[in-house]
């Protein structure tokens, strides 16, 4: 039995992993500062003897003995990290130098949750880890993607300098159940737009194109990564298969049988026109690949957001 910290632990991502850890008969702390994070998330954890939950932000340190982290703590949509633009990078910085420092204390392995944004508006198509991206570092996003490749360079100064047992994943756009309501991204957009049957908001003309991972096989992927001792990353972590957004919103009001209109809104800034995982490295180190179709992860999102908007009209 191990310990393990789950920074952002009552998140969308990070709730899985909690329960994965459970399951597996680990104690688990959760450290969540519920900024994005929901109690209802892991509410079903809470009668769990092994199963800590503490609030704190992870840009001030904290002191605790464990033997893994999971570092998952960071607004991960555009509406939540523009919001407080600094203290996203501070979340990024600090908080990835305090769960560093806990990490060479304690010997513990630890994980980066880092991001495609890391590869800014591409201009390779699809991403290889070695491609180094094209990001506009004083954009409206750069507090999230500079955020997070500072958090990167970190993590590899850490374990240079330091010896640190680390792993760096770059996550691609994950759905599923747990996603926030309020996330404003285009997955729990659409669904709710379609259930409410109101307009499908599509930016731009909707030939941009985005790769969804279903949470399943992302949860997968990354204990896969965890486990494997002779590989630190970065490894690409998504769905190869690639849709235009248009696609996205004609396939959600096919699934939830809406009587939703598309309507096509101005494209925001900096906004990637594509975005797609070259996952060879995962294939080849972790024996990993994406399983859950499309059409299977949405249904289940979809009942997932029935069920939680008849509970918020009770």
């Amino acid at each position: 039995m191990e310990r393990a910290l789950v920074t952002g632990g009552a998140g969308f991502i990070g709730s899985y992993l909690c329960e994965h850890l459970l399951n597996q008969g680990n104690e688990v702390i959760c450290l969540d500062n519920f900024f994005t994070g929901n109690k209802r998330n892991i509410l079903h954890l809470m009668d769990n003897h092994r199963f800590e939950l503490i609030r704190h932000d992870i840009t001030q340190p904290i002191l605790l003995e464990v033997d893994r982290i999971y570092h998952f703590a960071c607004p991960a949509s555009p509406i939540h990290y523009q919001y407080n633009p600094v203290k996203t990078i501070k979340t990024n910085v600090m908080g990835t130098i305090n769960m560093l420092g806990l990490a060479k204390r304690v010997k513990a392995r630890i994980m980066l949750a880092s991001t495609s944004e890391v590869y800014g508006n591409p201009q390779v198509h699809p991403q290889p880890e070695s491609y180094w991206g094209n990001v506009n570092p004083i954009g409206p996003r750069s507090c999230y993607d500079e955020g997070k490749r500072v958090a990167e360079t970190l993590m590899m100064d850490y374990y240079r300098q330091s010896k640190v047992d680390i792993k760096i994943i770059r996550i691609f756009n994950t759905y599923g159940p747990r996603m926030a309501i309020n996330d404003g991204r285009v997955v729990s957009n659409f669904i709710l737009q379609a259930l409410r049957n109101q307009d499908i908001t599509v930016y731009g003309d909707g030939s941009q194109t985005r790769s969804f991972c279903y949470i399943d096989d992302l949860v997968d992927g990354i204990f896969k990564m965890m486990d494997a001792d002779d590989f630190i990353g970065p490894v690409n972590l998504g769905n190869p298969q690639e849709f235009t957004i248009l696609e996205l919103a004609e396939k959600i009001i096919d699934l939830t049988g809406s009587r939703s209109k598309i309507k096509f809104l101005p494209l925001p800034e900096d906004d990637p026109v594509q975005r797609q995982p070259d996952i060879t490295l995962a294939r080849e180190k972790l024996g990993w690949e994406p399983r859950v179709q499309i059409d299977e992860g949405l249904v289940s999102t979809i009942q997932y957001f029935e069920k939680v908007l008849s509970e918020e009209d009770r």
